[in-house]
């Protein structure tokens, strides 16, 4: 696929993240649930590198890496860890072609939330209900483990924020477009956007047909 340069692009990509940014912390500050593991939350900082642990104790039993669980700094080429190995072949392929891009402009894609368990997703949409205080406003940041498509293989999340800013510039020449405008890291594989561009994102989970089908 054809690639810009990232220097062709930095004045605007500097404009235009800066309001990524602001909602990025925005959203901290209300406490993100969506995706991350055991300690702090994935969601909560898209720019971050991941869990500080890969295990957490939970009534069910144990969730470690073998559900999705990810640490810091994981290459979207490590397939040792099945949070990358186990997505869809199809975007991991995309995902790995604009990561090499992405590279070759001096930008580090990280893989921070990939294929889960649907345990792992249950624990995720429990810690959910709890820091928003509702399931309603829960489902805005995590789904359910049915419906998920972190569950079944089909979303990533990425980080940092330079890889996120790439990302949103140039994903739909891979295929890979921004799903949820709540959730400037999660990606998700559209192949016809290579052709006509990506579509507009959902507002947030609860406005995915998909969900609710």
């Amino acid at each position: 696929m054809e690639r810009t340069t990232a220097s062709s692009t930095r004045a605007r990509d500097r404009s235009r993240w800066a309001a990524v940014i602001g909602l990025a912390t925005a959203a901290a500050a209300i406490g993100l649930a969506g995706c991350q593991a055991a300690s702090p939350m994935h969601d909560r900082d898209p720019g971050g590198e991941g869990a500080t642990t890969t295990t957490t104790a939970t009534a069910d039993g144990i969730i470690d890496t073998s559900d999705g669980v990810l640490p810091a700094g994981v290459s979207v080429r490590d397939d040792s860890y099945p949070g990358v190995a186990r997505l869809a072949p199809d975007l991991l392929e995309a995902l790995r072609l604009a990561a090499a891009d992405a590279g070759a402009d001096g930008v580090a894609v990280h893989v921070t939330s990939g294929w889960r368990s649907a345990e792992y997703q249950d624990q995720l949409l429990r810690e959910a209900i709890v820091e928003h205080g509702s399931a309603a406003e829960a489902a805005r940041w995590v789904a359910t483990a049915e419906t998920s498509a972190h569950v079944s293989g089909d979303a990533v999340d990425i980080g940092p924020y330079d890889a996120i800013s790439w990302m949103q510039q140039h994903g739909e020449g891979y295929g890979l477009c921004q799903i949820y405008g709540n959730e400037a890291w999660h990606y998700e594989l559209v192949p016809e956007a290579v052709d006509e561009g990506c579509p507009p994102p959902y507002t947030d989970p609860t406005q995915d047909p998909r969900l609710h089908g």
